[in-house]
C-alpha cells in the first residue's frame, strides 16, 4: 500500500493535534531546559533575600560571573537537547494511544483490488470504523516527570526556595545588583530612597519584616530585634535617628572598601532594639514609627506533685515549665541537707566532699515547649545521697539563656530498699564507706560480727562466699583506701546485697520463706505499694514452685500413705491459696496494715504446716531407689563441706583478730601474771602448737570428704549415659580436684587458698548435683511411662491429687473442702463468731484491732 495525506478525513483531529503540540512543546523544553530555570530560581531567591549584601564586592562579582557562566553552559546544552515537536509527531502521539492506530489507518490508500467491487467495499467499512475511532481522539497529557533526569530533586529545591522568597524575602533587593557592576551606575532610579528590615531573633520564630511595607506609626519587636536600613541617594539627603539602641553606631561605609558601596548608597544603619522608642528616617520620603520592645520573659519551672518511688529503686517526680517562646533545656541539682541528717553511727563523722548530682530534664520530642508537664524517672539508689534527705532545685532555660529556678524541695532521696536483714546491713556499710574512708575499719569489724554465726541466717551461700573475700579484702586495704578502691568495695556490696535480696537459692522452701520474711518487713516498715506489689508477685511465685515440689515429691512417692493421710486436713486447695493472697493485697491495698500483719502469720503458719507434714511423711520412705540415696548422701557431702567452710573461716577471723585457738588456755599456762617479758615464749609455744593441730582437723575433714566424694563417684549415680549424668559426674571430678587442693592448703596452713578452693568445691558440688536431679526425674517419668503410667497430676490410683487430697465434685475446683473444717460448720461458726465478739469487747486490744472486729461484726 502507498500512502497519501486527504486533509479532509482529518478536520476532527484538528484541535486534539493541537492541544497534543502544545504539550510536547512543554514536556521537551523542561526536558532540555529545567537545569536553567533552576538556577534561575535559585539565584533570584538568593537575591531576594540579600545575599549580594552579606559579603565583599568582589566576591559578589565572582560569584556572579560563575553564577553567568554556568546560565551560558546550560543554555547551550539545552538548545543541543532540544528538538522542535511538529504536527506529525503530535498525530504520531495522538496514533499511539488508540487501538489499532486509525489515523495511520486513514491515511493510507488501496494497493491492490481496486478494480474488485467487493475489495473496494470491504477497504472503504474499514475506513469508516477507523473514521469513528479517530474521531473519539482526545489530547495527549505531556510527560512532565524529570525524575530520572533529576534524582536529586534540585529542580524542587530551588522551587522552594523561589516560593520562600516570595513570601518573606523582598524584590527592590534585587535591583541593588545593577551597582555592582563596575563604571558608574545611579542607585535604582526608580526605586525607593531607603529601604529596611527588621529580622526577630531566630528563637522566636517570628518572620522578618520589610520596614518599607509597613505603614503603621507604632511597631512591636522582640527585644533583640536586628534593624538594618539602607540609605540611597545624595550624601546627607537622608538620616536615621533612633532611641531603641544602647549606642547609635557610626554608619557601616567605612567598614568595607570604598567600591564595595555601590555609587549613591550613603551606607547601613545596623541596630539592635534593646529598649522602647523611636525610629525615623528624615528626609524626603522618609517616615517614623514608635518601637514598643517586648522583653523576653524568663522560664518559669516549679514541681509537680510527690515525688514516687518504684519497687526497683527508680524514682519518680512531675515538673511543670514555661517560657514565651519556649524551653530549650532543664536540669536538676541535688545536694544533700545535712542539716536533716541523723548524724549517728557511721554518719557521725563529717562526710567527705561530694559533689551535688545534676540530672538533665527530659523534654517533649514534638509539640511546643511554652508550657510543658513532663515527669523525670531516674535511679540513684547506688549514689550515697540514696536515702538520705536532700535538697532538690530545678531549673529551665530558654533559647536566649535565660535561666530560671524552682524553689528548693527537701525530700530524702528514694533508692532501692532492701527487706533482707543481712542485704540491709551490707548496704549500711556500703553507705558508710562512701560516706568517709574512715569508716572502713568500723564496717571491717562489723561485718566480721555479722558473718560470725552463718548458720540459718546467711541463706546464699554464692553470696555468702563472696562476702568473706570482700572482708578479707578490706582488712587488708581498710587503713589507706584509694579513691579506685573504695568504688571497687562498694559496687562488690552492692552486688552481693542484690545477690542476698533477690539472689537465687535453690531450695524452694527457702525462697518462700525468704520472700515471706521480706513482705513481713516491708509491711513493717511502711513499704511504697510498688515496693508491696512486687513483693507479693515474688512470694506468689514462690508458692506456686514450693507447691508444685510438694506436688512432685507425692509422684515419686505415691505409695506412701502415711505421708498422704498426713497431709489430708493440711493442705489448702490451689484456690483457697490464692484468696488468702488476694485478701492479703486488698488489706495492703487498702492501708490495713494491722490486718494485714495478721493474715501474714497466719499465711506463715499454714505454710509452717506444709513443711512439718513434709518432713514427717519423709521419715517413712526409706531409703527409696539408689539414685535417690546417691542424691542424699551427695546432700550430706554438701552440707558437711560447707560446714567445714564455715569453721576454716572462723579460724581464720580468729587468727586476724589476734586470738589464735588455745589462747584462753596459753594465758593460763603460757604467761603468768607479772611475769616479765621473755618468759611467756612457753605460752607462745604452746599456742602455735594449737593453732596447728586445730588447722591439722580441718585437713583430716577435708580429706575424709574428699574420699568419701570418690566412693559416691564409683558407686551408682542417676543418668548413666545420658547427658545431664555425664555432665553432673563431670562436676564431681571438679569437685575432688578443688578439695584436694583445699587439703593441701590447709596442710600448708593457707586458710585463704583454703576458703577459695572449698568454694570451688561447693560450686562444682551444687551444679552436679542439679545435673543428677535433672536426670534423676527423667528416668522416674520414663519409668512411670513405660508402666503405662497414670495420667500426670495424679499420684493415688483411688482419686486423690499429688497433695494427698480427694478430687472435689465440682469440676471447676482443684480440690475438696472435705477436711476444711473437722466439726459442724453450724456449730464452728457460731464458736468464731462468739470469739469475735468476746474480743471486740476487750478495750485494752489496739485499736486497728477494734476496728477490725467491728467491721466482722457488721458485715455477719
Amino acid at each position: 500500500m502507498t500512502r497519501r495525506a486527504p486533509p479532509a478525513t482529518l478536520q476532527s483531529l484538528v484541535w486534539p493535534m493541537r492541544l497534543t503540540l502544545l504539550g510536547l512543546w512543554a514536556e521537551r523544553l523542561a526536558r532540555a531546559f529545567w537545569p536553567l530555570w533552576s538556577l534561575m530560581l535559585a539565584t533570584v531567591a538568593a537575591l531576594t533575600f540579600g545575599v549580594q549584601d552579606l559579603g565583599p564586592l568582589l566576591w559578589v562579582q565572582i560569584a556572579g560571573a560563575v553564577i553567568a557562566l554556568a546560565a551560558l553552559a546550560l543554555l547551550v546544552l539545552g538548545l543541543r537537547r532540544f528538538r522542535r515537536p511538529t504536527a506529525g509527531d503530535a498525530l504520531d502521539r495522538l496514533d499511539a494511544t488508540m487501538p489499532g492506530r486509525p489515523i495511520a489507518a486513514l491515511t493510507d490508500t488501496q494497493a491492490i483490488g481496486t478494480d474488485d467491487p467487493a475489495s473496494l467495499a470491504v477497504w472503504q467499512a474499514h475506513k469508516d470504523r477507523m473514521a469513528k475511532r479517530a474521531a473519539a481522539a482526545q489530547p495527549v497529557r505531556p510527560d512532565l516527570r524529570l525524575s530520572s533526569r533529576d534524582p536529586f530533586s534540585l529542580r524542587y529545591v530551588a522551587l522552594t526556595a523561589f516560593v520562600m522568597a516570595v513570601l518573606f524575602g523582598s524584590f527592590w533587593r534585587v535591583t541593588s545588583v545593577a551597582g555592582l557592576a563596575p563604571g558608574a551606575a545611579e542607585a535604582m532610579p526608580s526605586g525607593p530612597t531607603w529601604e529596611g528590615w527588621a529580622q526577630p531573633p531566630a528563637y522566636t520564630g517570628k518572620p522578618t519584616l520589610y520596614l518599607n511595607d509597613i505603614t503603621a506609626t507604632t511597631l512591636e519587636l522582640p527585644t533583640g530585634t536586628r534593624v538594618q536600613v539602607r540609605l540611597y541617594g545624595a550624601e546627607g539627603s537622608l538620616t536615621v535617628e533612633q532611641t531603641i539602641a544602647a549606642a547609635a553606631p557610626p554608619p557601616a561605609p567605612s567598614a568595607e572598601p570604598a567600591a564595595a558601596v555601590p555609587d549613591g548608597m550613603q551606607g547601613v544603619h545596623d541596630l539592635t532594639v534593646a529598649q522602647s522608642g523611636r525610629l525615623a528616617i528624615e528626609g524626603p520620603s522618609g517616615r517614623e514609627w514608635q518601637i514598643a520592645a517586648k522583653p523576653d520573659a524568663g522560664p518559669t519551672i516549679a514541681i509537680s506533685g510527690n515525688m514516687g518511688r518504684e519497687a526497683d529503686g527508680r524514682f519518680k517526680q512531675g515538673f511543670t515549665a514555661s517560657d514565651d517562646y519556649g524551653v530549650v533545656a532543664g536540669r536538676v541539682t541535688i545536694t544533700l541537707d545535712m542539716a536533716a541528717v541523723d548524724r549517728r553511727h557511721g554518719l557521725t563523722v563529717d562526710p567527705e566532699a561530694v559533689e551535688p548530682v545534676t540530672l538533665d530534664l527530659p523534654m517533649p520530642m514534638t509539640g511546643k515547649r511554652t508550657e510543658m508537664t513532663e515527669m523525670l524517672v531516674d535511679d540513684l539508689s547506688k549514689h550515697v545521697f540514696a536515702n538520705l534527705p536532700v535538697t532538690m532545685v530545678f531549673a529551665a532555660v530558654d533559647a536566649a539563656g535565660q535561666e530560671g529556678q524552682s524553689a528548693p524541695y527537701a525530700v530524702t532521696l528514694p533508692g532501692k530498699r532492701f527487706f533482707d536483714p543481712l542485704a540491709a546491713a551490707l548496704i549500711e556499710m556500703r553507705r558508710d564507706i562512701l560516706w568517709n574512708r574512715v569508716n572502713a575499719p568500723r564496717a571491717a569489724q562489723i561485718l566480721k560480727a555479722v558473718t560470725n554465726k552463718p548458720e540459718g541466717f546467711i541463706r546464699h551461700e554464692r553470696a555468702f562466699l563472696r562476702l568473706r573475700v570482700l572482708m578479707r579484702t578490706l582488712d587488708a586495704q581498710k587503713a589507706a583506701l584509694t579513691t579506685e578502691q573504695r568504688d571497687a568495695l562498694a559496687e562488690e556490696l552492692w552486688q552481693i546485697s542484690l545477690m542476698v535480696e533477690e539472689g537465687n537459692l535453690h531450695s524452694a522452701l527457702e525462697r518462700l520463706q525468704r520472700a515471706q520474711d521480706r513482705l513481713d518487713e516491708a509491711i513493717k516498715n511502711g513499704a511504697s505499694p510498688e515496693e508491696i506489689e512486687q513483693l507479693m508477685r515474688e512470694m506468689q511465685q514462690a508458692l506456686n514452685e514450693y507447691t508444685r515440689e510438694l506436688a512432685e515429691e507425692a509422684q515419686r512417692n505415691p505409695g506412701d500413705q502415711q505421708q498422704s493421710e498426713m497431709m489430708q486436713g493440711q493442705m489448702m486447695s490451689a484456690d483457697q491459696l490464692q484468696q488468702m493472697m488476694d485478701e492479703l493485697q486488698r488489706l495492703m491495698e487498702e492501708g490495713k496494715t494491722a490486718e494485714a500483719a495478721e493474715l501474714m502469720e497466719q499465711l506463715r503458719q499454714l505454710m509452717e504446716n506444709m513443711q512439718v507434714v513434709q518432713g514427717q511423711g519423709g521419715q517413712g520412705q526409706g531409703q527409696g531407689s539408689p539414685g535417690q540415696q546417691a542424691m542424699r548422701d551427695l546432700g550430706d557431702t554438701l552440707r558437711d563441706q560447707q560446714e567445714l567452710s564455715d569453721d576454716a573461716y572462723r579460724d581464720m577471723q580468729q587468727g586476724e583478730d589476734g586470738q589464735q585457738p588455745g589462747d584462753q588456755q596459753q594465758g593460763e599456762n603460757g604467761q603468768q601474771p607479772g611475769e616479765q617479758p621473755g618468759q611467756g615464749q612457753d605460752g607462745q609455744q604452746g599456742q602455735g602448737q594449737g593453732q596447728a593441730q586445730d588447722q591439722g582437723t580441718l585437713t583430716d575433714r577435708q580429706r575424709d570428704l574428699r574420699q568419701r566424694l570418690n566412693q559416691l563417684q564409683n558407686g551408682q549415680l542417676p543418668g548413666d549415659g545420658t547427658e545431664q549424668g555425664e555432665a553432673g559426674r563431670q562436676k564431681l571430678d571438679d569437685a575432688g580436684r578443688a578439695m584436694e587442693e583445699a587439703e593441701d592448703a590447709l596442710r600448708d596452713g593457707d586458710l585463704d587458698g583454703a576458703l577459695d578452693r572449698q568454694a570451688d568445691a561447693l560450686q562444682s558440688l551444687r551444679d552436679g548435683m542439679r545435673n543428677f536431679g535433672e536426670a534423676l526425674t527423667q528416668e522416674q517419668r520414663e519409668n512411670r511411662d513405660g508402666q503405662g503410667g497414670e495420667e500426670f497430676g495424679r499420684a493415688d490410683p483411688n482419686g486423690r491429687d499429688p497433695l494427698g487430697r480427694e478430687a472435689g465434685e465440682d469440676s471447676a475446683r482443684i480440690g475438696s473442702d472435705q477436711n476444711m473444717v473437722q466439726n459442724d460448720p453450724n456449730q464452728r461458726a457460731q464458736e468464731l463468731l462468739d470469739e469475735i465478739r468476746r474480743r471486740s469487747g476487750d478495750l485494752t486490744r489496739p485499736g486497728e484491732e477494734l476496728d477490725y472486729l467491728k467491721r466482722l461484726l457488721e458485715m455477719f
